[in-house]
C-alpha cells in the first residue's frame, strides 16, 4: 500500500464498474460489460473494463481485502491511549508491531485521549486476553491504556455502491 494518495480522473465507466464490484465483487470483467451496457448506457469491450480494474487498483483508486466470515473469527476493536512520558521514544516500534500483527485487519489514527485504533480478528476470547498481555509486555511503555470492545453481530460488512455517487457529483461539480 502506497502512501501517496491515487492520482486517478474518474470516468463514469470507472464509477459505475466500482459501483458493481462493491454490489458484487466477483462479477467477471464480460458480465460487468453487460451490466455496464444494460444499467449505465455505456458500451464498452470487455478487455477495456478488465484494463481499467487493472489501472485503478494499481494506482490505489481501490483495495482488495479477504474478509473470513465472523463465524471462523470474532472481532474486536481495540483502542490505543499512551503513555506521554515515554511516547517519543518508543511510538514507531509500537505502531509497526501492531500494524505488522496478523491479527490487525483496520488500523487507523484518529483523534480524542485514544488515537490509534484497531479492528483485530482472534479464534477466541483467551486469544484476545493474550495479545493484550503481550502487547503490554512489549509497549507498555508507550501504552497507557488499551481499551477493546467484542464486535458482535457484524450486520453489514460492505461498501455501498451509493458512496461512489459522490464521485460523479464531484466530477460533475468541476
Amino acid at each position: 500500500m502506497s502512501d501517496e494518495p491515487p492520482n486517478w480522473d474518474f470516468k463514469d465507466r470507472d464509477i459505475a464498474i466500482l459501483c458493481e464490484l462493491s454490489n458484487d465483487p466477483q462479477l467477471s470483467s464480460r458480465e460487468l460489460t453487460q451490466v455496464l451496457e444494460a444499467e449505465y448506457d455505456i458500451d464498452v469491450s470487455h478487455v477495456t473494463v478488465s484494463e481499467s480494474i487493472r489501472r485503478m487498483r494499481d494506482e490505489g483508486v481501490f483495495r482488495e481485502a479477504i474478509i473470513p466470515n465472523e463465524e471462523y473469527y470474532i472481532f474486536a476493536l481495540f483502542e490505543f491511549k499512551f503513555n506521554a512520558e515515554h511516547f517519543a521514544d518508543n511510538w514507531r516500534e509500537a505502531m509497526e508491531y501492531i500494524k505488522a500483527d496478523k491479527h490487525t485487519l483496520f488500523f487507523f489514527l484518529s483523534d480524542g485521549e485514544y488515537q490509534w485504533k484497531t479492528v483485530m480478528m482472534f479464534r477466541d476470547r483467551q486469544e484476545v486476553s493474550q495479545w493484550i498481555h503481550d502487547c503490554y509486555t512489549e509497549y507498555g511503555n508507550v501504552i497507557a491504556n488499551i481499551r477493546n470492545s467484542a464486535v458482535h453481530n457484524v450486520l453489514k460488512f460492505q461498501t455501498d455502491p451509493r458512496i461512489y455517487e459522490d464521485l460523479r457529483k464531484e466530477r460533475n461539480e468541476r
